[in-house]
């Protein structure tokens, strides 16, 4: 085990079902894990929360267009000894037998997530060509991968021949009771102003769809919150935490606005 990838400290993590359980019995019997939901609403604090609780290291890998299959597996580098090979993320997790959470798999290139294939089936194995080398996964690996479905597109999703490799949870935002209770524990915030905030939250999330494509997250909540303990006015926070990073159309901000002087006149 690599000390360095063990999370020492608990994560906050509210369940909202049978997650917990029902994660763990996928880990288990090592089932590959797959995380659908939106933008802040709790996937990656889960999926640390899951690797705490089993005591394994987990290994965190944010995927973005740009990311080659190298980036995953590993390449030669040149140092003072000469050539050396160095382990991607991945090849790192099945040696030492930790959970790989590919955060937002969806951003990755196709032709990329292809590697996995072989560590997602009764193989359990992970091709190296460069070294020539098969490396079979530790008894302890588990692959996990997450991605917002409001996001998805032709051109942008993954392959059926790898979303059946895995089993999935869907996940959404809390509702307002264990939200507002979030924002408590998180940053000390009082009762009135977390029930303000997510009330907020509850008008934005319905302009989903008319002028915004995805909803205030709990963790811009968070934000919010953050800023007010630090002596800025609601009405300030709300707009800088829970306005302009979501949207630059005028129209949508206004409506914004209007229901942030509803909550806080």
């Amino acid at each position: 085990m690599a000390p360095s990838f063990v999370i020492q400290k608990e994560p906050l993590y509210h369940p909202q079902g049978q997650e917990l359980a029902l994660y763990k019995a996928a880990y288990a019997a090592r089932l590959p894990v797959m995380v659908k939901g939106p933008t802040g609403c709790g996937k990656s604090r889960f999926i640390e929360h899951m690797a705490w609780s089993l005591g394994k290291p987990l290994i965190t890998v944010a995927c973005n267009e740009d990311m080659t299959a190298s980036d995953l597996v590993g390449r030669y580098l040149l140092d003072s000894k000469g050539t050396q090979w160095v382990d991607g993320p991945l090849t790192q997790a099945a040696r030492i037998g930790a959970i790989c959470y590919l955060d937002e798999v969806v951003e990755a290139r196709q032709d990329t997530t292809v590697v996995i294939h072989a560590l997602t089936d009764h193989r359990r194995t992970l091709p190296i060509d460069k070294k020539n080398e098969i490396v079979q996964a530790h008894p302890d690996f588990q692959l996990v991968i997450s991605y917002n479905p409001g996001y998805q597109s032709l051109m942008k999703d993954l392959k059926q021949s790898t979303k059946q490799r895995f089993v999935a949870f869907d996940f959404d935002y809390p509702n307002a009771s264990l939200e507002a209770q979030i924002l408590k524990h998180e940053t000390g915030i009082d009762d009135s102003y977390a029930s303000q905030l997510v009330q907020i939250a509850a008008m934005a999330r319905n302009l989903k769809g008319h002028g915004l494509t995805e909803g205030v997250s709990t963790r811009l909540l968070v934000y919010a919150a953050t800023l007010i303990q630090n002596g800025v006015s609601a009405k300030e926070a709300c707009k800088m935490a829970m306005v302009r990073p979501i949207t630059d159309d005028q129209d949508v901000r206004e409506s914004l606005h209007h229901a942030i002087d509803s909550v806080f006149p």
